[in-house]
């Protein structure tokens, strides 16, 4: 029998320790619903156990057993490619957050909401007839290129280390963001089956499809919101050949598609 235990206890220690060693980049699906945060302690929980770690706590960040972060929130709403650090790979976000990011969008016109996607409240009601697919082609050209941007009130920007959305949640009064400037390098309209439209983005970072859906409404006469998002690339990773879906969450499936540290990244740690 305690030659039993010793063997499991090594075993465990064994699993645990390739997880440890991990270092570099792979890419996950989150599908709608889940912050990006969950899904990232969803997948360390997961790790974890296969590694025999009882009652793992994804959360606790002292004494973590298992260094991971994600390179760039998707909403809960999105779904799509989350690129995740794992060890010295979480040195590497920092790009993840800046590069290039391609998304599918889907908007709805002739209604806004507070949140400026299908998970708020309608805020605003107009009319969309007049609008026709040349229009939005007009339009969208406005929008490619360097542009200023205002982010929405509901998102992950942070007022005093609160959440603009928890803040907003609670009930507090939270004003708009300062317009920056982000990078739109390519957007066309794929489909436009009134009221709802199809849009391939390719971004820079810190882009907000949803501010640009809500701006795009406003330019048209009308208002509008997403009703879909998925991020299809992020960086090197696309949604057709990289990512993992949950059923595929075990150290062997990261070791084949692990990205390992070149060692020349900026050491700055995304923040998660």
């Amino acid at each position: 029998m305690a030659g039993n235990i010793s063997n499991t206890g090594a075993t465990i220690s064994s699993s645990l320790s390739k997880l440890q060693s991990l270092n570099g980049l792979f890419a996950i699906y989150k599908k709608q619903g889940p912050t990006s945060a969950d899904v990232l302690n969803t997948l360390k929980a997961a790790l974890l156990r296969e590694a025999g770690v009882q009652n793992p706590n994804p959360r606790k960040r002292k004494k973590q057993s298992l260094k991971m972060g994600h390179g760039g929130t998707l909403d809960s709403a999105a779904s799509g490619v989350l690129v995740v650090g794992v060890g010295s790979g979480t040195k590497m976000l920092s790009t993840m957050l800046t590069g290039s990011k391609k998304y599918v969008a889907v908007g709805e016109l002739g209604k806004a909401t507070d949140t400026l996607d299908a998970t708020g409240s309608v805020t605003l009601e107009k009319d969309f007839e007049h609008i026709t697919r040349m229009d939005i082609e007009e339009k969208l050209k406005n929008f490619v290129g360097d542009i200023m941007q205002v982010p929405p009130l509901y998102s992950a920007l942070k007022k005093d280390g609160q959440r603009l959305s928890v803040l907003l949640k609670q009930g507090h009064k939270v004003e708009a963001k300062p317009a920056r400037a982000v990078t739109v390098y390519n957007l066309t309209l794929q489909e436009f089956k009134p009221p709802v439209f199809t849009l391939d983005i390719e971004c820079g970072g810190g882009f907000y499809v949803r501010s640009l859906v809500d701006d795009l409404g406003k330019a048209l006469s009308s208002c509008a919101h997403v009703k879909e998002l998925i991020r299809t690339k992020q960086g090197q990773f696309t949604l057709e050949d990289h990512v993992l879906h949950e059923e595929h969450w075990t150290l062997e499936h990261i070791l084949k598609s692990l990205q390992p540290c070149s060692g020349s990244e900026p050491a700055e740690e995304a923040d998660t």
